[in-house]
């Protein structure tokens, strides 16, 4: 009995093993109305993203299982991509790469439709931490999305290119951006944004990890 409960004890203290959100089609690309559409190639294990002066928003709803993960983690590159903007500025805000979570309370997941991304993140009891690579503030520093009242924006690499690894805590992000604990992840996007600046962004992205 004694290394049954030791057995047990050592499970419950385990990580969550993550689970991958492969790029297998099941993203969905949510345009902006009057802006023409970036390129995104799903393949499986990671995505390949092409902006030529265009911005749109590659969406899934997350299954289930995954809505109540704390932590994300995932891989980027930036082979060609735009100057810092400030992400402050409605309508001058362009970046290579963002990736949305959105959380909602458990009333408001149970009757909306989570693969509809405008609806959703419009909706008032949604709240979304967008994490991306642009401007030059300092790598954390939170901002207030100029869009929406409950969107924050956190920088976490500054305009370039390269090739970098994240491990992000959303609880964590969360509570600092709203207070409290994060309700019920319903949806995640992707974007790049080119159309301010007229630029050019080839980058690519691993299928994120939530766990």
């Amino acid at each position: 009995m004694r290394h049954l409960i030791l057995l047990l004890a050592t499970l419950l203290a385990a990580p969550a093993a993550a689970q991958s959100l492969a790029f297998d089609g099941s993203w969905r690309e949510q345009g902006f109305l009057r802006l023409s559409s970036n390129n995104y190639v799903q393949r499986g294990g990671d995505l390949q993203v092409t902006s030529d002066g265009t911005v749109s928003l590659l969406w899934r709803a997350v299954p289930e299982r995954m809505r109540g993960a704390t932590r994300a983690s995932w891989s980027w590159s930036v082979a060609e991509g735009v100057g810092a903007t400030d992400l402050r500025r409605k309508g001058g805000d362009d970046r290579n790469l963002a990736l949305y979570f959105a959380w909602t309370d458990p009333q408001t997941a149970a009757r909306a439709d989570p693969s509809r991304a405008t609806r959703l993140l419009r909706d008032e009891n949604t709240r979304v931490l967008v994490y991306v690579w642009g401007d030059d503030d300092a790598r954390g520093t939170m901002q207030q999305s100029p869009y929406l009242a409950g969107m924050r924006t956190i920088v976490l690499r500054n305009a370039g290119t390269g090739q970098h690894r994240e491990n992000v805590d959303l609880a964590a992000d969360y509570a600092r951006a709203f207070g409290g604990a994060p309700g019920v992840l319903v949806g995640i996007g992707v974007s790049a944004d080119s159309d301010d600046t007229d630029g050019r962004i080839r980058a690519a992205l691993t299928a994120p990890d939530l766990r």
